[in-house]
């Protein structure tokens, strides 16, 4: 079952698939050491890695098991990271929620802006009642974004909060 990777728009943010074209983008992103500080993973060190990301995001969708998009800013078309939804199961109705954003875009609420848009995707066009995330606990910044999101009307928990 495919996954049709959405595209979606937020008052300053564009949510799309990733294209070819954004491979020197993602190395750039997942190259930097600080941006890299929480993941579980090192910084990548060849820009192939960006080029398997890509093809990995195709095969999610293929595949029906997630959605990755690229964020870009609105106004000016710069690209600002990814969030996705990962582990997607039909049949439990449930996901899990990442993002990754370029250092420059840090603070300006993109990373939540982005969360709020993917969540309601997720609960409007595929009925899931639950997604959930996990962040470094050293990593207050993403900690906040969570929470934010948990708190969009129907947040990472799908509990139809007010």
């Amino acid at each position: 079952m495919t996954l049709a990777t959405p595209r979606l728009r937020t008052a300053r943010l564009r949510l799309r698939p990733f294209t070819d074209a954004d491979a020197d983008l993602l190395f750039a992103l997942h190259s930097n050491t600080l941006v890299m500080r929480y993941w579980d993973s090192p910084p990548w060190t060849e820009r192939a890695r960006a080029e398997r990301f890509i093809t990995r995001c195709r095969k999610m969708a293929n595949e029906g098991t997630g959605a990755r998009v690229a964020i870009d800013r609105a106004s000016d078309g710069t690209f600002v990271g990814w969030c996705s939804l990962s582990k997607w199961v039909p049949d439990h109705r449930s996901a899990s929620l990442g993002y990754c954003l370029d250092e420059a875009m840090w603070g300006h609420g993109y990373a939540t802006e982005a969360a709020h848009a993917l969540l309601r995707w997720a609960f409007d066009t595929l009925g899931l009642n639950r997604v959930q995330a996990e962040t470094d606990t050293r990593n207050v910044a993403s900690a906040r974004v969570l929470k934010r999101s948990d708190s969009c009307g129907k947040g990472l928990c799908g509990n139809n909060a007010s």
